[in-house]
């Protein structure tokens, strides 16, 4: 009985490392917020021009970031329902969360400083 219980206990820590791993799916993830006054000196041309950059890395690491998301998703559920070693695949791969979500923010700024100029 005794390890029957830490049996379950050890597989339910593992449960609850694992679900509190997975990578966040970028759609999901907010933008953390820039003031657009940090684009008050850029010109329309520098606007665009920066956002489009940001536009192009946020598409590169959310494609990264989407398959760290479904592969965590995998290996979540091969490691509940049949062999609860790939759970340890889950912190496989970093988490690109936090970049995301400052792009995110900056795009959001430029697009404000943009409207506030009339670039758009």
């Amino acid at each position: 009985m005794m390890k029957h219980t830490i049996g379950l206990l050890f597989v339910g820590g593992l449960l609850l490392a694992a679900l509190s791993a997975c990578a966040t799916s970028p759609s999901q993830i907010q933008g953390t917020y820039v003031s657009p006054s940090t684009y008050a000196s850029y010109n329309c041309r520098a606007i665009v021009s920066e956002r489009n950059r940001v536009v192009n890395k946020v598409n590169e690491l959310s494609g990264t970031q989407q398959q760290k998301s479904t592969n965590d998703a995998v290996a979540t559920g091969v490691g509940v329902v049949l062999f609860w070693p790939a759970l340890f695949v889950l912190a496989a791969g970093s988490d690109l969360e936090p970049q995301i979500a400052s792009l995110k923010g900056h795009y959001e700024a430029l697009t404000a400083a943009g409207t506030e100029k009339g670039c758009f």
